[in-house]
């Protein structure tokens, strides 16, 4: 297969197998090393996060411009967590791929995506409380302060369904850039691979379950107290936190599990001999 691509990368079969090997290393981690991994990942994407807040804070660049330069920006973020190591919620969806083939059972495969959630959501708040901290937002005369205060409430008044569809939508172009990713020999590659997909996402506004945690979050604790009347910012507490996550989450279970790791799974890995002769020792 490499030699009819004429590129020096994994095949597709390739990477297929490559991320199913990948997702029962990952499933087989120590709880510790899941946990202080996930919240790296969770400060890994709020730092991806706080240099796309910098930019679109930029009222002199187009709105097309600056979304895109954000984007290009929050790639930092998933760079972090596949070149440097990390745990991350929404790519590790893909590990559903070795959960169908009989190499983890179910349990495992829902134990890691809580464990990693609540690890990404920690890293990802104490990265926020430490921005609010450094007073970074008072940068351009607080205009970074008001770009995040205004991400984190439109998130937060976001419909239902619209947050779910939009997280969908997200996680395909997010576990399609961890699949592009696998194909990479070098970290040249790797890099090349996601930033074309994390700023398409970016860029079009679909929605992050992990970003949230730290968008929603540094636009609570920037929020000052006598501005609860501003309308805008009338659903940015932590109800409305949570009221984000839950379709949100859902959306990118979806997109990343069952639209790219599932249907991968069924073009390449079906069927496979031995998918099942390595499963999880008893």
């Amino acid at each position: 297969m490499a030699e009819v691509f004429g590129f020096d990368c994994y095949a597709p079969k390739e990477i297929a197998e490559r991320v199913e090997n990948v997702g029962v290393t990952k499933a087989n981690l120590p709880l510790l090393s899941q946990v202080a991994l996930g919240v790296l990942a969770g400060g890994f994407i709020g730092l991806g996060a706080m240099f796309f807040t910098l930019v679109v804070s930029d009222a002199s660049l187009g709105f097309a411009l600056a979304r895109v330069l954000g984007g290009v920006a929050f790639s930092l973020g998933l760079i972090l967590v596949v070149v440097a190591g990390a745990e991350l919620f929404t790519g590790n969806n893909l590990l559903v791929m070795a959960t169908v083939a009989g190499r983890i059972p179910a349990s495992r495969f829902l134990q890691n995506m809580v464990v990693i959630y609540v690890a990404n959501l920690i890293g990802a708040l104490g990265l926020a409380g430490l921005v609010a901290l450094s007073g970074h937002w008072q940068m351009n005369g607080s205009a970074v302060g008001n770009a995040a205060l205004k991400i984190a409430a439109a998130k937060c008044a976001l419909a239902w369904g619209e947050a779910f569809f939009k997280g969908v939508l997200c996680n395909v172009l997010v576990c399609l850039a961890v699949w592009l990713a696998m194909a990479g020999r070098t970290v040249t590659d790797k890099v090349l691979a996601i930033v074309f997909p994390i700023a398409a996402f970016v860029a079009c506004g679909f929605e992050h379950s992990v970003a949230n945690m730290y968008f929603i979050p540094l636009g609570i604790f920037l929020r000052e107290p006598g501005a609860a009347s501003a309308e805008y910012l009338e659903a940015l507490n932590w109800f409305g936190l949570a009221r984000n996550l839950l379709p949100v989450t859902l959306g990118n279970l979806v997109g990343g599990a069952g639209m790219v790791g599932l249907v991968y799974w069924v073009i390449y890995r079906r069927g496979a001999a031995g998918t099942s002769a390595t499963s999880l020792p008893k």
